[in-house]
């Protein structure tokens, strides 16, 4: 019963640290899932919800209010931050991604030979790079153009809700490249039902078609699977790199980027650490 009551105060603080990054551009949910080793049970109890449904329930209502309690907490400070001191905080995000690569490495199993390894790598890179070109007023919706600006909203969406699920892909960051960020932030904060619900529609069906297709690859191909996946962190990492410090600023964003690395280094060795030795037992 302690194990229990245990894993659930577990699920709920995981859950708060993705649900407290995710709203900041350049940091992905998806990552912060993967780096604190609850990222697959969260894609297998979405995609296989109707064959453990109070299992699945239980864990990612659990999941959810940890979500929900962090963003409430921590996405506010983390945004007051980003806004005072930008370049630090982008270069400790950029540390926290590089810290979770040895990790990504081993799931993808690098060490193995091949050279169709970097043709999936570019691929995964390509991806993050085509929504990159996209002209920023692509899913700008105007509310009285009627049912087509719903389907554009479903549309984006859904893309948000892949950016969601894979690692490597900020959610904020892809409504930035879509040009909706303010606007979502803002109906969020107005409640604006007209906007949100195509949106969360959306959101809801890119979660369901994506989480299926993607543990059926991690499955059948998880090597693929985790290289497409280092490919978006690394697109991701290039595009939110803020460019070099200036001044004195260069010894801050170094340690900054350090300390990134090393505290996600280090959560990520003790979660392989614990799951190697469960499924030892």
């Amino acid at each position: 019963m302690q194990g229990s009551q245990e894993n659930m105060i577990t699920t709920v603080i995981k859950g708060i640290c993705v649900g407290g990054t995710m709203l900041v551009p350049g940091c992905s949910g998806g990552s912060m899932a993967m780096i604190l080793g609850i990222y697959d049970r969260l894609v297998s109890s979405v995609s296989s919800f109707m064959k453990h449904k109070k299992e699945s329930l239980c864990f990612l209502a659990l999941f959810c209010v940890g979500g929900g309690m962090g963003m409430v907490l921590f996405a506010k400070p983390l945004l007051s931050l980003m806004e005072r001191f930008e370049m630090p905080m982008l270069y400790f995000f950029i540390g926290a991604v590089g810290g979770s690569v040895p990790m990504i490495l081993k799931k993808a199993q690098w060490e193995r030979k091949g050279f169709g390894k970097i043709l999936f790598f570019l691929l995964g890179a390509g991806v993050v790079g085509v929504f990159a070109l996209l002209p920023s007023d692509t899913f700008q919706a105007d509310m009285n153009a009627g049912l087509t600006s719903y389907l554009m909203l479903i549309l984006a969406g859904v893309i948000a809700a892949v950016a969601l699920v894979l690692p490597g892909i900020s959610v904020s960051y892809m409504l930035l490249l879509m040009g909706m960020y303010d606007t979502v932030m803002k109906a969020i904060t107005q409640l604006h039902l007209p906007y949100l619900i195509p949106v969360g529609l959306g959101l809801a069906i890119g979660v369901i078609v994506s989480t299926r297709l993607l543990e059926s690859a991690m499955a059948r191909f998880p090597g693929p699977a985790y290289l497409c996946i280092l490919g978006f962190m690394a697109a991701s990492m290039a595009q939110v790199f803020p460019g070099l410090p200036g001044g004195r600023e260069w010894l801050t964003c170094l340690l900054m980027l350090a300390a990134g690395f090393l505290v996600i280094y280090f959560i990520s060795e003790k979660e392989i650490r614990g799951s190697a030795q469960t499924a030892s037992r």
